[in-house]
């Protein structure tokens, strides 16, 4: 038998005096730790010390919350990757913002479950996938979703696709059938892994997603892609979708959206465009063009934690038809029955969009960074991060020692270093890819900058992508004095050696 005279217990503070000095200095710390970011190097390694800290065994008893609260600073806090240093253009990570600091914090406190409920966090959710719709010309009757990031809504808008188009009930049914034929997702070979990976998820397997080539300017061929589309129905497979991107992972190309939509509407395919961070590009009316046709998708992925700036984690899907997106996820249980009234009067709406039941806060942070800036504002520092990547693509294209290896007609700048004289004529294609790399590491490890890598038509090059509202012109000038720097130094350091050895071998 349970006894029920021993005292109980909780786990808010004893003393909530103590808890507000330490709440209040951790602000302070936090406001200090963003005032004084460009002091500090982009990133730095963990040390062992850190490691050996955070490697440590399951704890059994409390502790302190002071003592556990300087742990956190002095080993956690001054290890981060660094993507809000000005000088982090690595993959495409946002910065966060200072008001995305507080909005973390709100509603954390709220702990707000966001599945639905009579409750301002779901009607504010409801409000900002509104806002982001119109944002983007984008319909603001679509249904839409608060997500991780961009692999979650493009995985939500590819389930609804297959749903749509499958021709079968595949819900109730699977995909596995005798005579079924297989379904086919189409999309240029510059989309992001997220597109076979979704496939595997949604039981397509990977080769369900038809890699198409690109033309020169890295957007989708749409004489391959369509000629594709009829040979896999000759062949028996079932064409259901076609992913526009708008701005490519490697260089920021922009497919032509309109022709894609007019494609899938002469074929009857679903028309779903990645926008993870390119479909932010509508905000600028310079570069609206780019995303002309994003508005007639069916669907539509796109993160604010890039270009929107805001903190880890959050992104978005936007469906046009919301009877259609609704019904690739409701599902009834006892547990979730809607009685008309109290704190559940309908439905959980949120629930019957995607697959999380439990959902976080997300909407928060969205809702006060527009509130706080508003949408003009967003769009002239969305203007300043391309104005900026051209400035860095002059830069490259006046330095006789690099070459910029793809086209800038977004905020992603791909380059390599050559070198001068006759010891760097003398590097083949492999010596040239590991000069760059150990170029780019150097930049990361000395703490100058962190770019990424990927390769532009088989060469090595270092990517830049900025989606960074801390960033100014003289971080990009940084960057190439040091790419020039360690390259001549690496450049004069293989010299040596040759020259060395060669000496050795007449001795």
């Amino acid at each position: 038998m349970p006894r029920f005279d021993v005292d109980e217990i909780d786990l808010d503070p004893e003393d909530w005096d103590a808890f507000a000095d330490l709440a209040h200095r951790a602000v302070d710390d936090m406001v200090e730790f963003l005032r004084t970011v460009r002091e500090r190097p982009p990133w730095q390694p963990l040390p062992a010390r850190a490691r050996k800290v955070l490697t440590e065994p399951l704890p059994r008893a409390s502790s302190d919350l002071a003592n556990v609260y300087e742990t956190f600073r002095e080993s956690v806090l001054p290890y981060p990757t660094g993507n809000i240093h000005p000088r982090f253009w690595g993959w495409v990570m946002g910065t966060g913002t200072a008001d995305g600091v507080l909005s973390e914090m709100l509603a954390a406190t709220m702990n707000s479950h966001v599945g639905g409920w009579d409750q301002s966090a779901s009607v504010m959710e409801q409000q900002v996938i509104r806002w982001l719709a119109e944002m983007l010309g984008y319909p603001t009757s679509a249904s839409g979703l608060m997500v991780s990031g961009c692999t979650a809504a493009n995985l939500t808008a590819i389930a609804v696709a297959r749903r749509v188009k499958a021709n079968f009930d595949v819900r109730e049914e699977g995909l596995a059938g005798e005579g079924r034929p297989r379904l086919k997702i189409y999309g240029s070979r510059e989309t992001h892994s997220w597109a076979p990976k979704c496939c595997d998820l949604l039981g397509l397997g990977r080769q369900g997603f038809r890699h198409i080539p690109v033309d020169r300017e890295g957007a989708i061929d749409l004489e391959i892609l369509s000629a594709t589309i009829h040979a896999d129905r000759a062949a028996g497979d079932h064409p259901i979708c076609v992913v526009g991107n708008a701005g490519t992972v490697n260089t920021g190309a922009f497919d032509d959206l309109e022709a894609l939509a007019n494609l899938c509407l002469e074929e009857d395919l679903w028309f779903h465009v990645d926008g993870a961070f390119g479909a932010l590009a509508a905000l600028v009316p310079q570069l609206r063009p780019l995303v002309k046709g994003l508005e007639r998708a069916d669907s539509l992925a796109f993160d604010l934690h890039k270009w929107g700036y805001l903190q880890y984690e959050v992104g978005c899907v936007l469906v046009r038809d919301a009877d259609l997106h609704r019904q690739t996820f409701a599902i009834a249980a006892d547990y979730l029955q809607t009685p008309g009234r109290g704190i559940q009067p309908e439905a959980l709406e949120m629930t019957e969009l995607g697959v999380q039941l439990s959902r976080g806060f997300r909407a928060l942070k969205v809702w006060m960074l527009l509130k706080t800036h508003g949408v003009d504002r967003l769009g002239q520092m969305i203007e300043q991060n391309v104005t900026q990547a051209r400035y860095l693509a002059a830069r490259v294209e006046r330095e006789p020692q690099l070459e910029l290896l793809a086209p800038v007609p977004l905020n992603l700048v791909c380059f390599r270093y050559l070198g001068e004289g006759v010891a760097a004529a003398e590097l083949d294609s492999k010596a040239l890819d590991d000069l760059n790399q150990e170029i780019l590491l150097q930049i990361q490890e000395r703490g100058i900058a962190i770019p990424s890598s990927t390769r532009i038509n088989g060469h090595f090059a270092i990517r830049v992508a900025n989606t960074n509202h801390r960033t100014r012109r003289e971080d990009f000038d940084t960057l190439v004095d040091g790419v020039l720097a360690i390259g001549k130094a690496l450049v004069a350091e293989a010299v040596s050696a040759r020259d060395d050895a060669a000496l050795v071998a007449s001795a």
